[in-house]
């Protein structure tokens, strides 16, 4: 079996390097590649995976990687769709995932909703955006690689140049799948206006979500598990509670009343919202109020902080420091896990932890499979990125929850005293064995995954799809849209209303 594996960037795959090892050691050949540079750690993990299985993986990038003359005008159309989309009744409650697709939907498409009819406005912009012809180069490549299968992550991304892989494979008669990123993918990002032959899922919670957001018919659904989380399952720390907290800067001197070092609390930090409230500024007014605490075993408690790995630079503002300074203990420590020793350390730092702390991040489901209690805040200057989103109440109600939540400071530090006191907190198993392994918890997910790739490879090739004729009909109208882009002052109908006032501010 030859897989073309294709991600918008190398860190993407991430959460697929189990899947991409599995397939490899069966002896199917992996192509991986990516639209676009980063700078997270994802090409050396690909990299990796090509030294590991030299004749097996192979890397590199797609003609994505170069805008085409198309291009700007798909962008615009699909960010446009994206947007009208989120001005659905369903997502008056998650005002933020609107204002998200607002900012990045072109002027002439803003012009076009305020008309009357907005169905039919849809209707003509997806047709319009259906003619736009693929990026040159696509069609080439897919056709060289000769895949059996093309499996395609995030795809979902707001205006995603993706779309044309899918339209590509359906050409070309060769199968195609999204294999969903995250959590929040299928109710949070665009709509998958062009849908893969199937749709990798972890949960029955995420089919539903599949039909709901996207009208996906459920047998083209395939509840897999989450192959990303395999890793953290019957795993064992690389190091005792001693010796990471002496790696890490926490405490680590024995007693005869304490013959471990105390326990400390893990505050793992969330990517949140463009302009939302700072976290960091947050962490430091939890911090002090945890030093406030009237019980002495949480006042003194050890605190280790992971700042996410794309918000780093929110820490380095001297009040924050000073805040942290004047609480010790207090470690700021953690890389992104993406390679054995950052792996490594995350997990030591969820299994030593006596609690996990956060707001709305992927390592509050990490801490549950690792079995340690797990807290929140629902604080109203979070409620955005909290019960803003679909996705975070997936955390509060399947299997009953596993988050133990607080509405003010106040509270929270009382269920820290109460859980560091030997009180009850919530059970992470039920939400684990629905959520992540739906397939039981001792069953991993990743070769579920693999064996669905393998039984899309041996059904029967679908037959090309030829374009209908509204399609060639439309294209002289795409023609002259993207000519009417490159005029002088025209250009800017391309643009979002805040970008033409930024243009218009640096050419004042």
């Amino acid at each position: 079996m030859t897989v073309l594996f294709v991600a918008r960037h190398f860190t993407y795959f991430r959460n697929f390097e189990s899947v991409v090892a599995v397939m490899a050691e069966r002896g199917h050949r992996v192509h991986l590649a990516a639209d676009r540079e980063e700078a997270l750690g994802g090409r050396e993990l690909v990299d990796r995976l090509a030294a590991r299985f030299p004749a097996q993986v192979t890397v590199g990038f797609t003609p994505i990687l170069q805008w085409g003359r198309y291009r700007r005008l798909s962008a615009a159309l699909r960010l446009g769709l994206d947007y009208l989309r989120y001005s659905d009744a369903r997502y008056e409650a998650t005002p933020k995932i609107r204002a998200r697709a607002y900012e990045r939907t072109p002027f002439f498409v803003l012009a076009l909703a305020r008309l009357p009819f907005r169905g039919l406005v849809t209707r003509a912009l997806e047709r319009l955006e259906q003619a736009v012809p693929r990026q040159k180069g696509v069609d080439e490549f897919i056709t060289e690689l000769q895949p059996d299968v093309l499996l395609i992550t995030p795809l979902i991304e707001l205006g995603s140049p993706q779309l044309d892989y899918v339209r590509a494979a359906r050409a070309l008669g060769i199968r195609s799948a999204l294999c969903v990123w995250s959590w929040d993918h299928l109710s949070s990002k665009a709509l998958i206006r062009v849908v893969p032959d199937r749709i990798f899922v972890w949960n029955e919670t995420q089919r539903t979500e599949a039909l709901r957001f996207h009208g996906i018919p459920a047998e083209q659904v395939i509840v897999t598990g989450a192959q990303c989380f395999d890793q953290w399952f019957d795993r064992q720390p690389s190091r005792d509670r001693e010796a990471f907290c002496r790696r890490v800067g926490l405490p680590s001197g024995r007693s005869e009343e304490s013959p471990l070092p105390d326990p400390f609390l893990l505050y793992v930090c969330s990517a949140l919202f463009k302009g939302s409230p700072s976290e960091a500024r947050f962490v430091a007014d939890w911090i002090a109020a945890i030093r406030r605490s009237p019980d002495p075993r949480l006042r003194d408690v050890p605190i280790l902080v992971r700042p996410h790995p794309q918000r780093t630079e929110d820490w380095q503002l001297a009040d924050i420091q000073a805040v942290v300074s004047a609480n010790p203990p207090v470690v700021f420590a953690g890389s992104n896990p993406i390679d054995a020793d950052g792996r490594a350390d995350y997990f030591d730092a969820m299994y030593h932890a006596r609690a996990v702390i956060g707001l709305n991040t992927s390592a509050l489901v990490e801490a549950a499979i690792v079995d340690r209690p797990v807290f929140t805040l629902l604080l109203p200057e979070f409620k955005d990125n909290q019960e803003g989103t679909f996705h975070f109440h997936h955390l509060l109600t399947v299997g009953d929850g596993f988050l133990n939540v607080s509405r003010s400071l106040d509270e929270h530090v009382a269920q820290l005293a109460s859980m560091l006191g030997g009180g009850a907190v919530r059970p992470n198993r039920p939400f684990v064995e629905q959520f992540i392994r739906p397939r039981g918890t001792t069953v991993p997910s990743t070769p579920v995954f693999v064996e669905a790739v393998e039984t899309m490879a041996g059904g029967a090739r679908p037959a090309p799809e030829r374009a209908p004729a509204w399609v060639l009909a439309l294209r002289p109208l795409v023609y002259a849209l993207v000519l009417a882009g490159r005029l002088p002052g025209l250009d800017r109908i391309y643009w979002n209303p805040a970008k033409r006032r930024e243009w218009a501010i640096r050419h004042s």
